[in-house]
């Protein structure tokens, strides 16, 4: 995923008060002590940032992190997924002091969950995906993702179920109707496999019990109704 960045505004420092400025004595000037006892005096980067109001902070810290998401984009595009991962953090571990920095932060965890998808790592894609949409409930292709990594899982339903969630969102978005189609059949499959494997369980721990009066599960015939759908049990010897 190609993302283009506006480049951060560059910063402007304060200009430095003279210090060739005397007093009536013609000494240099020593700076005025505060209320606590230290100086006035400090660094130009120490002005600066007073100087600057929390909005400019803020905005500043915002840059900072979409820089940092750029980087990550372009290690990503490198196919070095694991050095992504880190400038992702690094810019969500920016972003978390911002306020209204959910558009970032969620973009972020999407995109660590598309390097964890190229990893192999399926369970860490769902989990920055959740992250994602915790931030943006809306947000159509960590939904994708998410499904993508539930499918690599076999956890088709709840694949399905969050194509169906995009199906919500944007009525028109065919993709996630053809994802559905093809996992449908996937889903009645492996809901089949479950249940056969499931009575196998139950045939097993009944046989358990039974052969204690040397009697198994075979011994028992159920018989459907076909007025009420309900069964009989009888016993077969």
């Amino acid at each position: 995923m190609v993302v283009i960045e506006q480049e951060p505004e560059p910063e402007e420092k304060e200009s430095p008060s003279s210090s060739s400025a005397k007093n009536p004595r013609g000494s240099s000037r020593v700076p005025e002590e505060s209320e606590d006892g230290g100086g006035r005096g400090g660094s130009d980067d120490d002005s600066f940032e007073d100087a600057l109001t929390q909005d400019q902070l803020n905005e500043r810290a915002l840059n900072q992190a979409n820089d940092a998401k750029a980087d990550g984009n372009k290690l990503f595009g490198a196919g070095q997924y694991d050095d992504a991962l880190l400038q992702y953090e690094r810019a969500l571990q920016i972003a978390s002091e911002v306020p209204s920095s959910e558009e970032v932060r969620s973009m972020c965890h999407a995109n660590r969950a598309v390097c964890f998808l190229k990893l192999g790592r399926y369970n860490d894609a769902i989990t920055e995906c959740t992250k994602a949409l915790e931030l943006k409930p809306s947000y159509v292709k960590a939904l994708l993702r998410r499904g993508e990594a539930h499918e690599k899982l076999e956890h088709y339903e709840e694949a399905i179920g969050d194509m169906k969630k995009i199906i919500e969102i944007d009525s028109s978005n065919d993709q996630a109707r053809r994802i559905i189609m093809r996992l449908e059949p996937l889903a009645a499959e492996k809901r089949e496999k479950m249940k056969e494997e499931m009575i196998g369980k139950l045939k097993d721990m009944g046989n358990s019990v039974l052969g204690r009066f040397g009697m198994s599960v075979d011994n028992f015939k159920a018989v459907k109704d076909p007025n009420t759908g309900s069964y009989s049990i009888s016993f077969q010897r």
